[in-house]
């Protein structure tokens, strides 16, 4: 009966009534082709007679028999073997009854035999031939090597009772793989989705129990040791959601990453892990034109600075992907620069990089590189980025930042390279601190050189979350030490994205660049960071403010309390991708009449900061930045003009 009112329950929606007027028809398809093979072609008309007559109640038969098997429980696209063994049993119960009925009722007189033989065997194979079309049709594109494995697994009593959230292609790809992975301990009890039309139905033999609200009670009746997040395009908002329920039920959870960590378009149980912050900020998955970044990427001589960086790093992984001729790798960590050589070597098996350990504001090193590799694509990540930091030593601001980008920029054109792409910075807009001044005038420079045969550009975003300068990784340590968690100031509110978004979106943006542009990435909404790190303490089974102490220590000195994207007189205006603005400004040569005067005036101001920063002169560094940018608003007091 419980098949029975579960398929009542399903009559709502649409896709179970096309099923099963389908399969009417196949039905009534197979039964006449039983006479027509029975009689060569040839029905006598006593056999059309009994055909006409027989299978007005034949079908419905059939079709009750089949709802008694739970057959319209299923999700067809995912139908595997015990789907099959289902069906069989039920055609063979149906054929079953049916020649058991015409024998009471009719003693088969009239009726030939054998053609209830041929009708069970071409039912069987028309309905799995039909429920098999509908799952090629929605996995034509998938790996069907684990659709016949094994389910030997619920034998072993020592398995770990799991539920998984999320009846979808990622859900059912992971079932697939717990069910066919006898190394896997895990038993899947139930699925749990918001969707009413899933409820009551099967994956590979699997419930889809209830909705999110219904997890207490079914954490409980199950007895559900782990549940699965198994979502990987929830919103940030969706996450948040399931694992606050998943904490009220005091049970433990993990996650498939999100998309855009799953470039490769693949899922896997060996991606599981447990929830971190990232899947709390998590935003619609980046769509990236592969086209157009194929167009500039494949085959080419690819230089990323900073390429042991957070971004850098990040921005070869992603590089790879496209084919190129040959990635040059600059960095001044030996460790950082290591650590990415090996992970292209050995976790993504690409071989074709050359590594160089070196300062990007090293002229001569920066010629050579270029005299021998030859790079056609430069992606400029290199930089000194913590704020603090750079404030009490801001000739490494200069340095590194400034002169870095100076460098490559003009060694970029020198040698011909036909992409200059610059990462900067939302710190760079009417900036209150010395590296966020930086940033801005590495953006006065690559527009200085625009039009000189590279095509140069500039990509703006906020904070990335996991980099070397994100508060995240403070908090964390602070979090096992058992608190306090510091914040500086209750109201003090960033822009985050993700490393693998913004890596992304770069390339992206490198792709629609004709040159000087400033792209700035879709950010989203911008987050309180007090809520991060309440968000933080949760996810480590902590109870903020009772468990982990945050106390707050004002902000520090440079240190914005909301961060902004676009500066006043500057407009923004859409690309061909919804993720990426470019950046239309009116002050683009800050207000010179030509970009020759523009470029003259500004290399002779960063000169002029070049020999402030060689006599670590604080004050004048500070003074020539304002000089060169004029919304800078210097906050130390001493250097005030």
């Amino acid at each position: 009966m419980d098949g029975i009112s579960t398929t009542l329950l399903n009559f709502k929606n649409r896709n179970v009534w096309v099923i099963i007027f389908v399969d009417s028809i196949l039905i009534i398809f197979a039964y006449f082709l039983s006479y027509y093979l029975r009689f060569d072609g040839n029905i006598p008309p006593a056999g059309l007679s009994n055909f006409l007559s027989s299978v007005l109640w034949i079908v419905p038969v059939k079709l009750l028999i089949f709802v008694l098997f739970n057959l319209y429980r299923g999700m067809w696209r995912y139908t595997a073997i015990s789907a099959m063994k289902n069906l069989l049993k039920a055609c063979l119960t149906s054929s079953s009854l049916i020649i058991i009925m015409i024998l009471f009722s009719f003693r088969f007189v009239g009726f030939t035999r054998s053609v209830f033989i041929i009708d069970f065997l071409l039912t069987f194979i028309l309905i799995s031939g039909h429920r098999i079309g509908i799952r090629l049709y929605y996995n034509r594109q998938n790996d069907h090597k684990t659709w016949f494995s094994s389910f030997n697994k619920q034998s072993n009593t020592n398995l770990k009772r799991l539920l998984i959230i999320g009846a979808g292609d990622a859900g059912e790809k992971t079932l697939r793989e717990l069910m066919g992975n006898l190394g896997l301990a895990y038993q899947v009890v139930g699925f749990i989705d918001d969707d009413p039309n899933k409820k009551g139905r099967q994956i590979h033999g699997v419930r889809v129990l209830d909705g999110l609200d219904s997890l207490s009670d079914l954490v409980k009746k199950y007895e559900v040791e782990e549940v699965l997040i198994s979502v990987p395009s929830a919103t940030g908002a969706q996450i948040r959601r399931i694992v606050k329920a998943c904490e009220k039920c005091n049970v433990r959870f993990k996650t498939l990453p999100g998309l855009g960590e799953l470039i490769n378009g693949k899922i896997s149980v060996k991606a599981l892990r447990d929830v971190d912050f990232q899947d709390l900020l998590r935003r619609p998955a980046v769509k990236l034109d592969v086209g157009i970044i194929q167009k500039y990427l494949e085959g080419k001589r690819i230089l990323v600075t900073g390429a042991g960086g957070s971004i850098g790093s990040e921005l070869c992984r992603q590089i790879v992907r496209f084919f190129p001729e040959k990635l040059i790798l600059i960095d001044a960590s030996e460790t950082n620069l290591y650590n990415i050589q090996m992970d292209l070597k050995h976790q993504v098996g690409y071989l074709e990089y050359a590594t160089i350990l070196g300062r990007v504001q090293d002229r001569e090193l920066i010629n050579q590189v270029f005299l021998k590799y030859k790079p056609n694509v430069v992606l400029h990540a290199a930089a000194y980025k913590h704020v603090p930091m750079l404030e009490r030593n801001p000739w490494e601001a200069v340095y590194n930042n400034i002169r870095g980008t100076h460098t490559v920029m003009e060694q970029s054109i020198r040698h011909k390279a036909e992409y200059f792409v610059f990462v900067s910075t939302d710190k760079a807009v009417r900036p209150t601190n010395v590296m966020g001044a930086s940033k801005r005038v590495c953006e006065l420079v690559v527009q200085s050189f625009t039009g000189n045969g590279t095509r140069t550009m500039a990509v703006r975003f906020g904070n990335v979350t996991g980099s070397s300068g994100s508060v995240i990784p403070l908090f964390r340590k602070q979090i096992v030490r058992g608190g306090p968690v510091t914040v500086t100031h209750p109201e003090i509110t960033r822009y985050f994205m993700t490393i693998q978004e913004a890596s992304q979106l770069i390339l992206q943006a490198g792709a629609l660049g004709e040159g000087g542009e400033i792209f700035i990435l879709e950010m989203g909404t911008p987050v309180k960071i007090v809520d991060m790190a309440r968000d933080l303490i949760r996810l480590s089974g902590k109870d903020p403010d009772r468990d982990i102490e945050i106390t707050y220590t004002g902000l520090r000195p440079g240190e914005k309390l909301h961060e902004e994207l676009i500066s006043e007189g500057e407009g923004i205006v859409g690309t061909s991708h919804n993720k990426i603005l470019v950046l239309r400004t009116s002050r683009q040569y800050n207000g010179m009449e030509d970009q020759a005067t523009f470029r003259k005036w500004l290399m002779q101001n960063i000169e002029e900061l070049y020999k402030f920063a060689y006599a670590h002169d604080t004050c004048g560094i500070k003074a020539k930045l304002k000089d060169i940018v004029p919304e800078y608003e210097v906050q130390d007091s001493e250097c005030v003009l």
